[in-house]
């Protein structure tokens, strides 16, 4: 392989000249061939039978030339790049000069990459002081969670639907006088008081005995998820099969041994209040750090190229669809559920991998004027405090040099987050932040 480089007329591009030798580009197209020869059904030839020669004279000789070249490409041009020691931060532009049997595979590729940035004031900058406190009913609402957990399940037979209960119910929605998609179920379980449906739903449910039947009217909201549907009169017909209601365990020191390895009740609230002390202060931490390096980027200095924020874009999809996989759904239902486009989210998310970027860039730069390191000894106990996490032989991070590469880059950007804190001006909060903040624990604990 050859590789010529040049500077573009843009500013943090490259061009990358690529010549890869004919014989391993033949190579390529034998090794297509092989992978793809099942597929080819040519007359007075078995199928998958046909020589490669065959093929070509039949389908072209141009038949291979695309699957060779993704065959081919990806792996010389990562060795380009690794060569001429380039930090790329987009996916090339690639255009084929020549693709031919028995010739040279050329083709040029345009990179974007990495822009050089310019740190302003790091050290001395102002931040707001960042705390929280437990109080009794943190630990409460805890133990309420215990109890929840703890609960068993009752049947009622003797009275009408009162909130809270669990209903097992059957039901069909209509709009117009006709059924929905999505609208119909057997067997359901409801709790009452849990807002799983529409609202006015639940409340309706309340008063029906076993065995009776229902017309509920309802109306979906207007910024219903299913277009079909929002702003319009539904009515749901229901039949009622069973009530049944959790109880609670009674909150006393029997409780505490059955769910805990403490003897009292106070022993459990205490453990509970010093586990929620750490969360606190891990949180204070992290949002005080958070609110550092976003204090330091206003500072920064830095183009970033169109390229760079579209990968980020890409891994903040990647991270979305995986959460997304674990509750059950694919990408593409959670955007028409959301009724938007991937590209109305990529647009959503610019301001977000824009803000990642410069972070990024603000910390390699303190850690490089710095001169940050990570030990040997920080490193390796990262590595045994990730192998406790999985279940494995230390040994086995050790010897993964790109985990070794992750927890040392993890150490050096802590490192440089607490010099920036370590080295900040502290400031009381603001009042209207502090209640403001007081809310978002309300609605935090409200989600719980």
């Amino acid at each position: 392989m050859k590789c010529k480089v040049e500077e573009t007329k843009n500013a943090n591009e490259v061009k990358l000249e690529v010549t890869i030798e004919a014989k391993k580009f033949e190579e390529a197209i034998k090794k297509v061939y092989f992978k793809s020869a099942k597929y080819f059904n040519i007359p007075g030839f078995r199928k998958g039978k046909a020589p490669m020669q065959i093929v070509e004279k039949y389908y072209g000789k141009e038949i291979f030339y695309e699957d060779a070249f993704n065959e081919v490409v990806p792996g010389e041009l990562e060795e380009a790049v690794k060569e001429n020691k380039l930090e790329v931060v987009s996916r090339p532009d690639i255009d084929v000069k020549q693709i031919e049997k028995g010739k040279d595979l050329i083709f040029t590729a345009v990179f974007q990459t990495k822009p050089e940035a310019e740190l302003g004031k790091y050290k001395g900058i102002e931040i707001e002081k960042v705390e929280y406190t437990v109080s009794e009913d943190d630990v409460n609402h805890e133990l309420g969670h215990m109890q929840e957990h703890n609960s068993r399940i009752i049947t009622i037979d003797d009275r009408p639907v009162e909130s809270g209960d669990i209903t097992v119910i059957d039901f069909e929605g209509f709009v117009d006088g006709k059924p929905f998609e999505g609208g119909k179920a057997e067997g359901h379980e409801l709790e009452i008081g849990s807002n799983q449906f529409i609202p006015g739903f639940e409340d309706q449910i309340i008063g029906m005995e076993i065995d009776s039947e229902k017309d509920i009217k309802v109306k979906f909201p207007d910024e219903y998820f299913s277009k079909d549907l929002a702003g319009k009169d539904a009515t749901f017909k229901v039949k009622l099969h069973e009530i049944k209601k959790k109880e609670l365990p009674e909150l006393d020191d029997e409780f505490a041994k059955d769910v805990s390895e403490f003897d009292t009740l106070e022993d459990l609230k205490e453990d509970i209040r010093n586990k929620k002390e750490k969360q606190c202060k891990e949180r204070s931490k992290y949002e005080t750090e958070d609110n550092a390096i976003k204090e330091v980027i206003k500072n920064l200095k830095v183009e970033i190229p169109s390229g760079m924020v579209e990968m980020e874009v890409d891994n903040i999809l990647k991270d979305m669809e995986q959460r997304l996989s674990y509750q059950g759904l694919k990408l593409d239902q959670y955007l028409q559920m959301m009724g938007k486009t991937v590209e109305d989210v990529r647009k959503d998310y610019e301001p977000q991998a824009i803000e990642s970027i410069k972070s990024r860039m603000a910390i390699e730069k303190i850690i490089e004027l710095e001169k940050i390191e990570a030990t040997e000894k920080e490193v390796h106990e990262k590595l045994e405090e990730m192998a406790k996490n999985y279940g494995k032989d230390v040994k086995e991070f050790e010897e993964n040099e790109n985990i070794k590469s992750y927890i040392e880059t993890g150490v050096r950007t802590q490192k440089a987050l607490e010099l920036i804190v370590e080295n900040a001006k502290i400031k009381a909060p603001k009042k209207e932040k502090k209640e403001e903040s007081k809310k978002e624990d309300k609605k935090a604990k409200a989600k719980k």
